[in-house]
């Protein structure tokens, strides 16, 4: 049978204050105490009866921490009953006091109270009922200061205890706080990231497509053309080779990510040059005075022309031309791309992740998206973002 820890510790605490108390109970007896001066009227000699009380007394000890309160009155039956009979007090006086300690420790303020006013009132009516008088009222209050310091250091203990609880308690709830931020940092950067490498090879695979269809229709005819267009194919897979190395390159924790500057409105003609060479008709119009953009604004600005131009270029048809607007006012930025839908393809809604992402882009900066049809034909898309004091 498997006895818990802190009740064999109990245990042992009242065998030993037991022992301290009956070798007190023996020592102290009124002839040693009338040799050193003090008053004796009344005071018993130690006898069995008196033992057996001073035993009693201290058992409830064994269960401080289980009942302190019922173990404290348990203790205060016998400890009364020593007083009233004439042996004194002072036998069975560090039982009580820790039990008092143990109340105030392990339990709360108002069993705490309770326990001190009990101890007080028991010790008041044992000092009335007793034969033994102190010699003077300093006694009764000594004792009484030795009980109310007693309760204050287990009460002390107690808002100790409970402080470092609260702390360990506020360190696992940060410490779970910490985690489920840093999972949600991790997906943030993971959609961010699929968002990115979508964008880009999208874009780049759509432009190294139609290049490569236009190369071998003239491959036969024309060797130079189609020569140029596989030149064309290779620029335009070397820049997405150098992207997706600087988009990936994050992931990477054996060596350094080649970083460099993310693409953003400053970049756009290099776009519309390059969706030139595509095959795709484009023109790039700028509207007010160029100013500075927040870094996620420019870089959203750019990624939606570049998806809008992808689109048109896969959806548009031969022959469509497309325009890039970019509207710069005080207080918002105006992108648009727009297509006149030559082809059959162009007349159909265009769905796609690149268009979804694009939303989540938009609305990450509390932007407004436009995405549909032309009502002359021809498809659009929209984006306007809001400039806070002019950024």
């Amino acid at each position: 049978m498997r006895i818990d820890r802190t009740t064999f510790h109990d245990a042992v605490l009242a065998g030993v204050v037991a022992a301290a108390s009956v070798a007190m109970f023996v020592l102290y007896g009124p002839g040693r105490l009338e040799a050193q001066g003090l008053a004796v009227d009344g005071m018993r000699a130690p006898d069995p009866l008196g033992g057996v009380l001073v035993v009693l007394a201290c058992a409830p000890v064994a269960a401080r921490r289980r009942w302190p309160l019922a173990a404290m009155c348990a203790e205060l039956v016998p400890e009364t009953l020593l007083s009233v009979l004439g042996y004194g007090s002072g036998a069975s006086g560090l039982a009580g006091l820790v039990l008092l300690y143990s109340v105030a420790s392990y339990r709360g303020l108002a069993m705490a109270l309770a326990g001190l006013l009990i101890s007080l009132v028991t010790y008041v009516l044992g000092a009335l009922a007793g034969p033994v008088r102190a010699a003077s009222w300093s006694e009764h209050v000594v004792v009484a200061v030795v009980l109310v310091a007693v309760w204050g250091a287990g009460r002390s203990l107690r808002l100790r205890r409970a402080y470092l609880d609260e702390l360990k308690d506020r360190a696992e709830r940060l410490e779970r706080a910490r985690a489920a931020d840093t999972r949600a940092a991790r997906a943030e950067e993971r959609s961010r990231i699929a968002r990115e490498l979508h964008d880009v090879v999208a874009h780049h695979v759509s432009v190294m497509t139609v290049q490569a269809s236009a190369a071998r229709r003239v491959l036969a005819s024309d060797p130079d053309l189609a020569c140029e267009a596989l030149s064309a194919i290779e620029h335009t897979g070397r820049m997405a080779m150098a992207e997706m190395r600087s988009i990936v390159g994050v992931l990477r924790t054996d060596a350094r990510a080649e970083l460099g500057p993310q693409p953003g409105v400053q970049d756009l003609p290099a776009l519309v040059d390059q969706m030139r060479e595509a095959g795709l008709a484009t023109r790039l119009i700028v509207e007010g005075e160029p100013r500075p953009l927040p870094a996620g604004v420019d870089l959203a600005a750019y990624r939606l022309a570049q998806e809008g131009l992808t689109n048109s270029l896969r959806h548009a048809g031969a022959g469509a031309k497309a325009v890039v607007t970019v509207r710069h006012d005080p207080h918002e930025l105006d992108v648009r791309v727009q297509d006149d839908g030559l082809g059959a393809a162009g007349v159909s809604a265009r769905p796609g992740h690149g268009l979804v992402g694009i939303r989540e882009r938009v609305a990450l900066y509390g932007g407004i998206l436009n995405i549909g049809p032309l009502p002359g034909g021809g498809f659009e898309v929209r984006a306007r973002f809001p400039l806070k004091d002019g950024q």
